[in-house]
């Protein structure tokens, strides 16, 4: 069981706020963290790494890596960090990078086989996609076996296509390794697909913890799906209005009568939903 306990004072995308964080995650479990911008979910990843300072109870199986009078290195906590920037060393070859956290080259050509980097090991990152990258990176942080990997939103800046097969390697590397995982994303299809676990937080405290399909597939009423978006315009067509919306990568078209558009203005957030296949809009 991994227990952590935090209290930090932070900046929040809003104002002051302190992030108050008591969980107990169990060990080879898959964690999505999710929630707006500012919310703390990259100051928590930092804490439980220990690159950053907070008033902390940190416990790791039988390991205590925090508490009020001991705070175990970062470089002897055992994990794996994987971010949005590839962080890698551009001057070493992608073997190298590998071999840099550890020299056990059986296990760096254990991890280039499965992720099909074999072919790429002597190559230096400056020639490699960014969805290569993101694999050499993935494999550096598996390579001292880490009992706590740490992904911020490691995908943000790939492909659909991409994301798709990174999701699958890291699933696999997960399991493999029988690793604990906490894994921060937007992205609901993305905690779909990984996670056992969906933890949200709000200027700094957890306002919901559950499953998957708990957390994912909560609906209102009759309500068949409901999406995020915001209204780029508003279109007068013969006697109805078409709110034009984004909803992340995809522009939909909403239909509104004429008292529904009053409600709404362009650049207001609003939630697409739908019942009984017809789409509608409700402020955020």
């Amino acid at each position: 069981m991994i227990r952590i306990d935090i209290q930090k004072e932070l900046h929040g995308s809003k104002a002051e706020m302190n992030l108050e964080i008591s969980l107990e995650i169990q060990e080879g479990s898959f964690v999505a963290l999710s929630g707006e911008s500012g919310s703390g979910k990259t100051t928590l990843l930092r804490i439980l790494a220990g690159l950053e300072r907070a008033e902390a109870s940190i416990e790791v199986g039988e390991e205590i890596w925090q508490d009020s009078s001991f705070l175990k290195e970062t470089q002897t906590r055992q994990i794996g960090f994987v971010f949005q920037e590839y962080a890698l060393f551009e001057n070493m070859s992608v073997l190298q990078n590998l071999l840099f956290v550890s020299k056990d080259k059986k296990l760096a050509s254990y991890l280039l086989e499965i992720t099909d980097l074999t072919q790429l090991k002597d190559r230096l990152p400056n020639t490699l996609s960014g969805g290569q990258k993101q694999r050499v990176s993935l494999c550096r942080a598996m390579m001292n076996r880490p009992k706590l990997l740490l992904m911020d939103e490691p995908l943000s800046a790939l492909d659909m296509d991409m994301r798709n097969r990174l999701q699958k390697e890291i699933l696999l590397l997960h399991k493999e390794f029988g690793t604990t995982t906490i894994f921060v994303s937007h992205d609901p299809s993305e905690m779909y697909k990984l996670a056992d676990r969906v933890i949200v937080l709000n200027q700094g405290k957890v306002i919901k913890d559950g499953s998957v399909k708990e957390i994912l597939r909560q609906t209102q009423g009759s309500q068949k799906f409901s999406f995020r978006g915001e209204i780029l315009e508003i279109i007068q067509a013969d006697v109805v209005f078409i709110a034009v919306v984004s909803i992340g990568q995809q522009i939909v078209e909403v239909v509104l009568d004429e008292k529904e558009m009053k409600k709404f203005r362009e650049g207001d957030e609003v939630k697409v939903s739908t019942k009984a296949f017809a789409p509608t809009l409700s402020l955020v």
